[in-house]
């Protein structure tokens, strides 16, 4: 809808639209917005990608996110909260 909204005016190549994503599962804090591809990450990515002037560590920022996605999908997976340093909220 807001896609809709925004075509008809000038500069909408300007505007990415995000959202939420209903995957039925109960989670971490951190995992819902990895789930949601709303993570500090990919919101990196993202702008690197959409920034020309980015392009010189857009392929080493890419590997060093992804690995880090990836070793935060596999922590999930094994003990069910999120990597000490990812986590969101106040600490123990």
């Amino acid at each position: 809808m807001i896609h809709r909204l925004t075509y008809r005016r000038r500069n909408h190549d300007n505007l990415h639209v995000r959202g939420y994503v209903e995957e039925g599962t109960t989670t971490t804090p951190f995992d819902m917005t990895v789930l949601n591809r709303m993570d500090r990450f990919r919101l990196s990515l993202d702008v690197i990608q959409r920034v020309p002037r980015l392009a010189s560590v857009a392929d080493r920022a890419s590997r060093r996110f992804s690995d880090a996605l990836e070793r935060h999908r596999r922590y999930v997976s094994e003990y069910g909260e999120d990597l000490p340093r990812s986590r969101i909220g106040p600490g123990p």
